[in-house]
């Protein structure tokens, strides 16, 4: 594609996002002047807001599954492992851990702590949230993360009893885990709310109700006090929490922020210290500009990309897949969309993630635009597409400021290949769900990782992960490569199997990726002890407000 098309088909995107990006409308009626100076915030040091995105759907952590209720959940629970304030692992609820010869059984010792009711935290609790999460009664949609321990897999597609799993406690403070493979992120998947303890006291007197605030007790720096759906979730500090001398901050409120547009109007009216990945592409020249040092934006361990449904013809139809991929211009969208330094992607895994070498990559990288596209008209055509029978599909999208204006951008893209697609956009929560129902034809979808290893973006398509499978992908070669991966010692040889498994998926055209992510994030300069990293995840206990830093 020519200089010139690139530019009338950005400018075409622009303006079906409402005129905003190429007229500059949106920075000019709701930024103001660039002069404006930034209002401090005048709570206390004892208080922090933060705008999370989404509404939680749950905070129960055997339930868990989107970012936004990470990030509460994950203030208020500790799981054997957590993070430090870089999101590294330190040592959490278990303060030593030893490791058998074959490496496949861990013991961990459990630390002196208490839950939030002052009732002592044991082995029996991890035990009873792993057997937990393995009920299919539980309907954990996170579950095939923790496949590597001994049974898990079984009990979750109910072949054996959760009680078979490989959890047992030898004692209160001694909890014993058996793998069927050695795994070598497990130290970063300890910290993970999947693999985090909950009271079994608690929840066996309320069952599901067991969240609700003035009966949930959390072993973690905070406790839920107030829960106000859609307005906000406030957490008050932990009295029990066995670190608590070291936590600054009393007071944490969430906040949903769907509207992108008005959750900075409101950081800059001081009513939020922190806003996460809630930043509208549009406003990030202009942030850049007035707010150089409130803006964070750095590298991200998270790939977008487009998911095709293959129970849902004609989407089963490898022609048709390819040519979708094909007529999308990932670096117009990186470039002229996004803007924040986002990377074109064609492959799935990060070309940052350590000891994963670039590789595995979608073949037309090299070829222009306007092959491209020309290649994805013909693929069509064969397909049974053209002029007098346009594709029709429907392209399910979160209701965010940005996933709406990339859903246009991609519009226009296939629009120029003779699709007419229209755009279904959702509410984070409602969209997520319709993915795991697999209630889509094609959609826009975002994996952020939980460990940073390949295998945390290539289990999403093995056939056991159901749920999370959201393209009902199926191919046996890719299960058993991804399979055979797990039980190679030798990194580089596993290291090579994934990648196999990776290209594969690619070739299938499972998925058509798009951009690898930055993190979009708004600090205040009151806050302290932030510290950017590639997971996205800040957690309160590691920061402190100077209410007399003047933001300007």
């Amino acid at each position: 594609m020519s200089d010139t098309k690139r530019s009338k088909l950005t400018r075409r995107a622009a303006l079906a996002a409402g005129g905003l990006a190429a007229t500059g409308a949106l920075a000019l009626s709701f930024g103001g002047s660039s002069s404006k100076t930034f209002t401090p915030s005048t709570e206390g040091t004892d208080t922090l807001n933060r705008g999370n995105g989404a509404e939680p759907d749950t905070l129960d952590p055997n339930k868990i599954d989107g970012n936004w209720e990470n990030n509460i959940a994950c203030d208020m629970f500790m799981g054997l492992m957590t993070e430090d304030a870089a999101c590294k692992p330190i040592p959490g609820a278990a303060e030593s851990y030893s490791v058998s010869s074959d490496g496949l059984v861990y013991t961990f010792k459990i630390r002196d702590h208490k839950w939030s009711d002052g009732t002592p935290v044991t082995a029996h609790d991890f035990v009873y949230s792993l057997r937990r999460i393995a009920n299919p009664k539980t309907a954990a949609q996170y579950v095939p993360i923790l496949y590597p321990i001994r049974n898990m897999q079984q009990a979750a597609e109910g072949s054996v009893s959760p009680n078979e799993i490989g959890a047992r406690a030898i004692d209160d403070k001694t909890l014993e885990l058996s793998f069927i493979y050695q795994v070598p992120y497990l130290m970063q998947l300890a910290m993970h709310e999947t693999m985090m303890p909950i009271p079994a006291h608690v929840v066996e007197q309320y069952g599901d109700d067991w969240v609700q605030p003035g009966r949930m007790v959390t072993n973690g720096p905070y406790v839920l006090k107030e829960w106000i759906a859609n307005d906000h979730i406030h957490l008050v500090k932990n009295p029990h929490f066995y670190a608590q001398d070291t936590v600054a901050i009393e007071n944490v409120y969430y906040y949903p922020t769907q509207d992108q547009s008005a959750a900075i109007k409101r950081f800059r009216g001081g009513e939020f210290d922190l806003l996460t990945d809630s930043i509208p592409p549009q406003q990030i020249s202009w942030l850049r500009r007035i707010m150089p040092r409130e803006l964070r934006l750095s590298p991200y361990l998270l790939t977008q990309y487009v998911q095709f449904n293959y129970k849902q013809k004609p989407f089963d139809d490898l022609r048709v897949r390819r040519a979708l991929s094909l007529a999308i211009d990932r670096e117009i969208i990186c470039q002229n969309v996004m803007r924040g330094g986002e990377t074109a992607a064609y492959s799935l895994v990060p070309p940052y993630l350590p000891d994963y070498p670039e590789g595995p990559r979608l073949h037309f990288k090299s070829i222009p635009a306007a092959e491209r596209a020309a290649k994805a008209r013909w693929l069509l055509s064969e397909a049974g597409y053209g002029p007098n029978n346009p594709l029709r599909f429907d392209f399910s999208t979160s209701n965010t400021t940005e996933a709406k204006i990339v859903a246009l951008a991609l519009q226009e893209m296939w629009r120029e290949v003779g699709c007419e697609v229209r755009i279904v956009p959702s509410d984070s929560q409602l969209e997520y769900d319709l993915l795991r129902k697999q209630q889509f034809s094609v959609a826009w979808v975002g994996w952020i990782a939980d460990y940073s290893d390949a295998k945390d973006y290539l289990f999403l398509f093995q056939s056991s992960t159901r749920d999370l499978n959201y393209g009902t992908y199926v191919n046996p070669q890719y299960d058993a490569l991804v399979e055979k991966s797990d039980y190679m010692k030798n990194p580089r040889e596993r290291t090579a199997i994934l990648m196999q498994a990776e290209q594969l998926l690619l070739d299938d055209v499972a998925i058509a990726p798009v951009f690898f992510g930055v993190t979009r994030n708004l600090v205040s300069l009151q806050v302290k002890g932030w510290v950017d990293n590639p997971t996205n995840f800040h957690r309160s206990r590691w920061l402190s407000l100077d209410r007399d830093a003047v933001n300007v």
